[in-house]
């Protein structure tokens, strides 16, 4: 699949209002990572047809719904967003709705149906058409609904609006070649397509070029890719390349699939300085019977073993997961199994969820689904336990020196006592005072500082002492958006395009396949 072309996107007279003024978007994401780089470059499609992000996304006259079909709740959080905007609509003269993603790939013209007062639907398969379709609906005065069963072109190619200066995701493959009896996505993004490594890198020097220092590498399965042109290794070669781009500071990947997680990978992760010693490894249920019937190829002892292996080499690494409570045929032993299996890993941190009857789904019609109150009580317990877990995980870095990367739009923690937020190597976040009289790190920037205190999901670092603060390429990224947000010419010796807020595709090409 052709990948180096960059696709343009021309402009819309559909994005300008009758007075000549540009109209305003603002895209609700749902769901997981790949949906929130999706995200961006709906947003980055727009703005290259020539609408501009809404000051305030309450009052955007297009509203973008990027949906999850995973689990059930994010149908209903799409159902209940339309169900909102629908008297909105009605008041606001020219206002569109567009819905895109796994869900607007599954049902497809279902949602015109259940809410006509859409405007556009739109699959995973044809992001950039967004701007076409919603052309073409205001045109016509009627509902466009388009969904592809292959890609039309590959994501990265398209225009992207980056929300962080200093951080950018960057998509290695599409698509699933699993057949997990609980998951939809593979039949909504289609089987696994892998980008050649030196488009990979080109992009991710692009986005160093402006100012990034962490990328985090995105695929439904990360450490399959190089399946499509049958190398093995493929993605601990693509982490060591990571190493080499200079200014590439942190990098992470999500998700790996542990059936696939090889001693290469280990090998790479912690031989490469920038490859940062954070991991999520899905466990999805401790019990081997459980696994069997979910159609995940690896059992118990395998992922304890991933973890061990990790830990040896790593040390210092943390280790997050998701696991499923509740599927078809779970008895109480299975569920002790994971209880077991979750003590003995001590993730970092976990996201459970409550198994859900996702229609089109082989566990779907499984017999023996489990009662709502049985699910509820074992997902409670589960939690506990996490938690209990995820605080002695946290309260062990007390009194470590921790290197935070600051972050734009995680906030303060409170505002009187000066903390600000931001992720530590480890991708633990961390809430960190600056001491009076220091000066204030900018989004982007480096802090040094101590921790203090633990939290089941934060740590403290409250020390005053030691405090430094390393002013980074990617905190005067953040300098010169904020000057270009208010009008302002970016600082002098600022790098020619630097801080753009659409990317048309990849740059030049810097690093060769």
């Amino acid at each position: 699949m052709p990948t180096v072309e960059a696709v343009k996107i021309e402009s819309s007279p559909a994005a300008v209002r009758p007075d000549g003024t540009a109209r305003s978007y603002t895209v609700r994401t749902l769901g997981c990572q790949m949906n929130v780089h999706d995200s961006e470059r709906m947003s980055g499609s727009l703005e290259a047809a020539g609408y501009v992000a809404a000051d305030n996304a309450d009052d955007a006259d297009v509203i973008v719904i990027n949906t999850c079909a995973v689990r059930e709740n994010a149908a209903n959080k799409l159902y209940g967003n339309l169900g909102m905007l629908a008297g909105v609509k009605r008041e606001r003269e020219g206002m569109q709705i567009a819905v895109g993603g796994c869900l607007a790939q599954k049902d497809q013209g279902e949602i015109v149906e259940k809410a006509p007062w859409v405007d556009v639907v739109f699959g995973t398969h044809n992001m950039g058409s967004l701007p076409t379709l919603l052309e073409r609906a205001r045109h016509n005065s009627e509902a466009q609904v388009e969904i592809l069963e292959s890609l039309e072109v590959f994501p990265s190619t398209l225009p992207t609006k980056r929300d962080s200066a200093s951080s950018g995701w960057v998509s290695i493959s599409v698509g699933c070649n699993n057949t997990c009896t609980f998951c939809i996505v593979p039949s909504l993004r289609g089987k696994e397509k892998d980008r050649r490594p030196g488009d990979i890198l080109a992009e991710v020097q692009a986005l160093v070029d402006d100012g990034a220092i962490e990328v985090t590498l995105l695929g439904q399965n990360v450490n399959t890719y190089g399946v499509e042109f049958g190398d093995r290794q493929a993605f601990g070669k693509l982490l060591r390349a990571m190493g080499d781009i200079e200014g590439l500071e942190r990098v992470r990947f999500t998700s790996p699939h542990p059936a696939a997680f090889t001693d290469d990978v280990i090998a790479a992760m912690a031989e490469t300085p920038n490859v940062m010693p954070s991991l999520h490894m899905p466990l999805q249920s401790g019990s081997d019977t459980v696994l069997k019937a979910m159609r995940r190829s690896y059992r118990s002892k395998r992922f304890l073993g991933i973890l061990d292996s990790v830990r040896e080499r790593i040390p210092n690494a943390a280790i997050t997961t998701d696991i499923i409570v509740g599927f078809p045929g779970e008895t109480d032993e299975d569920f002790e199994d994971t209880l077991r299996v979750v003590e003995q890993s001590r993730f970092s941190s976990a996201f459970t969820f409550q198994y859900s009857i996702r229609p089109g789904t082989p566990a779907a019609t499984m017999p023996d689904q489990i009662p709502k109150a049985i699910v509820q009580e074992r997902y409670e317990r589960l939690q506990a336990l996490q938690e209990r877990l995820s605080l002695e995980e946290n309260q062990a870095q007390i009194g470590q020196t921790v290197e935070v990367l600051v972050s734009a739009n995680e906030g303060r923690k409170d505002g009187s006592t000066r903390r600000m937020s931001g992720r530590a190597a480890d991708n633990r976040l961390v809430h960190f005072v600056v001491p009076e009289g220091a000066d204030e790190p900018r989004p982007g920037d480096m802090v040094t500082t101590r921790v203090t205190a633990a939290a089941p999901h934060f740590i403290i670092a409250d020390e005053t002492v030691g405090f430094s603060v390393r002013r980074t390429r990617a905190g005067d990224a953040w300098d010169r958006r904020q000057a270009e947000s208010c009008g302002v010419p970016a600082p002098s010796g600022a790098a020619q395009g630097a801080g753009r807020a659409v990317n048309l595709g990849l740059p030049t090409l810097r690093i060769g396949s």
